[in-house]
């Protein structure tokens, strides 16, 4: 079919993920047609670096004939078998059999989603199960950190604490609390350890002022993702975790753009020596092949949900969690992982970073940080004042366009952010081609008569 009746077709009937739908409608869909290792071609013959891999999730790269071979003879032996009614097959038991065996801790118990927002759904459910079956049913309030990113369902959506999620859906909802990010670019506190105290002397306060016999759990990313890249000081998820040990507060790790290489190990909590009583996955579980996620329960956790319920099931599940084919799926990208991907992941993280560090010289670069393959550039016109790009320049739109026009991918946040999370499987060539084409985007930004007046 000709691109631009898909073109079309799609402005009359496909519903785009947190668009604009008239924006949408205007502007028109670029149809993506193939892909290759971090490469993805366009219906208009382009190849692009695909910088942002997907959606954080391509972590092992396109075109693995090893993952379509998995897929395709699961999907000839048995293309499904339900979980329900004590029935299961091959798969999915190996699979969370191998993801127990690599998790922190006593993490050994996973239930599987399709994807990052249900997990983090489930995880509400299980957390407020595990309460009633303690006796505490009135543990029902929830603290997550402004900025933060936890999905887009209807509950999760208000863990999440970024305002697209929130407006025209009447949330948050009551019993969902904030604390402030740590985000030490504009954090008014300096220093890292200072930024620790002051965010764990503010979760105290929360828990007390909520009252800590009402406080179920704390929900924290390791970096936050879609609040712009935001990378703790090293020491604050642990410290953070500490203090909900302190109260009894169940920490719930939300691990679906963190996990499997992204920041280096195979979860990021392995960097802090932490095992949360919670952890949901997803993304790079399957490299974004199919979909799925997880929910990794720990012992007590599991254990006081079962003894809870005793003989009764327990009401919750999908018609397609530990699906056959997704769990094959999974299989053999862990496979990728631990055959080379992530010691790639970890050496091109390396360079990643030295290249981006090394746009701090532009005029517009008022900040570059991240953690192996997950990496962010803010711009400013103002270093010293750290004043935003304006609105009016529409950053989100400019940036994206022009970084496809010079062949790259990356995220372009609403605040003048570019995010990256390349596939792991990039070779050098492509990390430095990300780092050149980005600082074309920037020097082609920085002519931008409107950008010129804002510096002025």
């Amino acid at each position: 079919m000709l691109s631009n009746s898909l073109v079309e077709l799609d402005r009359r009937h496909l519903v785009h993920p947190v668009s604009s739908f008239r924006g949408h409608e205007a502007r028109g869909v670029r149809v993506l047609t193939g892909g290759q290792g971090a490469t993805v071609s366009d219906a208009e013959g382009r190849r692009l670096i695909d910088g942002f891999a997907g959606l954080w999730c391509v972590n092992a790269g396109y075109g693995h004939e090893s993952v379509v071979a998995a897929a395709a003879e699961q999907m000839r032996q048995l293309p499904y078998a339900t979980g329900y009614f004590d029935l299961g097959a091959e798969a999915p038991i190996l699979l969370a059999a191998a993801l127990a065996e690599r998790s922190p801790g006593d993490l050994d118990h996973v239930y599987f989603t399709l994807g990052g927002s249900d997990a983090v759904d489930s995880t509400i459910r299980f957390v407020r199960y595990y309460w009633h079956a303690r006796g505490q049913p009135d543990r029902d309030q929830f603290i997550s950190v402004a900025q933060g990113y936890h999905g887009s369902s209807s509950l999760g959506a208000g863990l999440t604490a970024l305002p697209a999620f929130h407006d025209g859906f009447g949330l948050p909802y009551p019993w969902q609390h904030k604390i402030s990010s740590h985000y030490t670019y504009r954090n008014p506190v300096r220093g890292d350890q200072a930024v620790i105290d002051a965010s764990v002397a503010e979760l105290r306060a929360k828990i007390e002022e909520i009252g800590a016999e009402r406080v179920a759990a704390f929900y924290v990313e390791p970096i936050q993702g879609s609040g712009g890249v935001l990378v703790p000081p090293m020491g604050w998820v642990k410290a953070m975790r500490e203090v909900c040990a302190e109260y009894g507060v169940l920490f719930v790790a939300d691990e679906v753009i963190t996990g499997f290489g992204r920041t280096g190990p195979i979860f990021a909590c392995e960097e802090e020596g932490i095992v949360p009583d919670l952890m949901t996955t997803a993304k790079g579980l399957t490299s974004g092949y199919v979909p799925m996620g997880a929910v990794f329960l720990s012992d007590h956790v599991y254990d006081t949900i079962a003894d809870g319920a005793g003989a009764k099931a327990i009401g919750h599940g999908f018609t397609y969690s530990a699906h056959p084919v997704s769990a094959a799926v999974a299989l053999e990208v862990l496979a990728l992982y631990e055959g080379g991907l992530f010691e790639n992941g970890r050496r091109m993280g390396a360079r990643l970073m030295a290249g981006l560090e090394g746009l701090r010289d532009h005029p517009l670069v008022g900040d570059v940080r991240g953690r192996g393959m997950l990496a962010a550039v803010e711009l400013v016109v103002d270093k010293a004042e750290k004043t935003p790009l304006p609105a009016s320049v529409q950053p989100a739109t400019r940036l994206f366009d022009r970084a496809w026009e010079e062949g790259l991918i990356l995220r372009a946040f609403a605040q003048g952010v570019l995010g990256y999370a390349p596939p792991l499987c990039c070779t050098e060539d492509e990390i430095d081609a990300i780092v050149a084409r980005t600082r074309r985007v920037l020097d082609r930004t920085l002519e931008d008569e409107d950008v010129r007046a804002a510096l002025a």
